[in-house]
């Protein structure tokens, strides 16, 4: 791991525009330990002509401060996949960075903690997707992003939080699989008159959110507006005002301005949002994704010092998984829908 670096004149004159987009979600003191880092990063990703690909979940001294593109996984990957960058270091974690590297075989990826996981995408393998078709013959199978390159390989067609109804409709048939998230199933299993079989997946962030801990909030908090991931359970979905993707509930927020709202998912993002809405009153659900926290500062550096850790994709899954992604891209943008009723 990097040494412990100092924070010197120079360093704070060289990340003070830095300091200004975050000054309202990082204190003072707490900066003076990440600025040294920051200036580290930023002057050997220009060195080695990297990019740093921050997910909505990383904490603001690296979504704001270090990142080239910020957002939700796919996103990330398809500006990934645009960039003459041959080195992408993935601030997420490794289905991310599989993702990168299968819509950039060409390039580098790297991770800076290879056990950045995720208990959604564990919650299946690829094996088990064999499975399903064997005893489902016949049967579509849609596969969210958030899995490994193998089961996106065993997939039909891949689909994210925010474009899910529309790949399930664009299938023109009357039962699908979709996998392996059971509350993002279950909630777009509302959403249309497609049948749809569910995988006891689910990512431990959003099941631990329930119908009361909505309530309590507006008890608390009146007027607050809320805005729930379909990745919760139905019933949180029920309770909010708004259930959209990561992306979809940040552009909410931009777009509507409520003057307080508090955001239903991993509580980094609501820092992420308040640095650049100043105006806006976020009330703040701590549920933190233990993996997505494996990323730091100091182990990005590490990263870009090291080359490791390298992220790699079988080719021959890689095509198969491509395949798969590429279906979902064909479908086109999503239709302006909300996920709550």
């Amino acid at each position: 791991m990097s040494e412990t670096l100092e924070f010197t004149a120079d360093v704070e004159k060289e990340t003070a525009p830095l300091y200004e987009r975050v000054k309202s979600v990082i204190p003072e003191f707490e900066w003076r330990m990440h600025a040294p880092y920051i200036a580290a990063i930023n002057r050997l990703k220009k060195e080695k002509g990297a990019v740093i690909l921050a997910h909505n979940y990383q904490t603001p001294e690296i979504f704001h401060c270090v990142s080239d593109f910020a957002g939700d996984s796919l996103q990330l990957a398809r500006e990934a996949a645009k960039t003459d960058a041959q080195i992408i270091v993935q601030a997420g974690v490794h289905f991310m960075a599989e993702t990168s590297k299968i819509l950039s075989p060409d390039k580098t990826v790297l991770i800076p903690d290879m056990q950045a996981g995720c208990s959604l995408a564990s919650s299946i393998t690829g094996a088990d997707v064999r499975l399903l078709r064997e005893r489902f013959p016949g049967v579509p199978i849609v596969t969210y992003v958030n899995t490994s390159a193998e089961v996106k390989a065993e997939s039909d067609i891949c689909c994210t939080s925010s474009n899910a109804v529309d790949v399930v409709e664009s299938l023109g048939v009357d039962r699908v699989f979709m996998i392996p998230d059971q509350y993002l199933a279950k909630n777009v299993a509302k959403q249309t008159k497609v049948e749809i079989l569910t995988w006891a997946g689910s990512c431990e962030v959003h099941e631990r959110f329930t119908a009361d801990d909505i309530r309590a909030f507006r008890k608390s908090h009146p007027g607050v507006v809320v805005l729930a991931h379909p990745e919760c359970p139905p019933e949180v979905v029920e309770e909010a005002d708004f259930a959209g993707s990561t992306s979809a509930m940040i552009g909410y927020v931009e777009d509507k301005r409520p003057k307080r709202v508090v955001m239903v998912t991993e509580c980094s993002m609501s820092d992420n949002v308040a640095a650049s809405l100043p105006d806006v009153d976020f009330v703040r659900p701590c549920n933190l994704c233990p993996h997505m926290k494996r990323i730091t500062l100091p182990k990005i550096l590490h990263s870009l010092q090291t080359m490791t850790h390298e992220v790699h994709v079988d080719p021959v899954i890689a095509v198969r998984a491509r395949q798969a992604v590429e279906n979902m891209l064909k479908v086109g943008s999503p239709k302006a829908r909300a996920l709550a009723a």
